[in-house]
């Protein structure tokens, strides 16, 4: 949880004249997203931008995983493919894939997903940790779930879906 604590959006409120300490908030906001179906939220604050790629260029020898690089801005950006990443089968006619780009150090990478959901504001104390049947893959980048009407989010550890040995 204590990785849980440092990535909430606390925001303190500034006391008035005669008022006791400043209150902090204690939730998250996440951008969610579907893959295969399954919903992720990936923590609001680590977002740069959401986008439909027009054109990904292929890279010589990279992994797997990794589609290849657009250009944002000026910028050029590395596109994992989040579905290979996690080991799930290729989407059966599938027209337009979209991106969740993030930041990780000075680099920016856009992950590729099937679809991008909505924002949630959600307590931090409704995160819950992993189950043990959650895949090893998927524990391996996610920092717990939280039950939502009729789903299950899973809240993605973007620094550790990003590591690649």
């Amino acid at each position: 949880m204590n990785q849980l604590a440092t990535m909430s959006q606390d925001r303190a409120v500034a006391p008035r004249a005669g008022a006791g300490l400043a209150t902090v908030s204690e939730e998250q906001v996440f951008v969610t997203i579907y893959v295969h179906g399954q919903l992720f939220g990936i923590p609001v604050e680590r977002v740069q931008d959401i986008l439909i790629p027009e054109k990904v260029a292929r890279i010589p020898l990279a992994p797997n995983e990794v589609a290849g690089a657009i250009n944002l801005r000026g910028r050029i950006v590395t596109v994992i493919e989040v579905r290979k990443r996690l080991g799930l089968p290729e989407p059966k006619n599938q027209k337009k894939v979209m991106c969740v780009t993030v930041e990780q150090g000075h680099e920016l990478y856009s992950m590729m997903v099937d679809s991008v959901g909505n924002v949630h504001s959600l307590s931090l104390s409704a995160i819950e940790p992993n189950p043990s049947t959650l895949d090893p893959r998927w524990r391996s980048v996610s920092l717990g779930v939280v039950r939502l009407e009729g789903e299950l989010m899973v809240v993605m550890d973007v620094d550790a879906f990003l590591k690649f040995e």
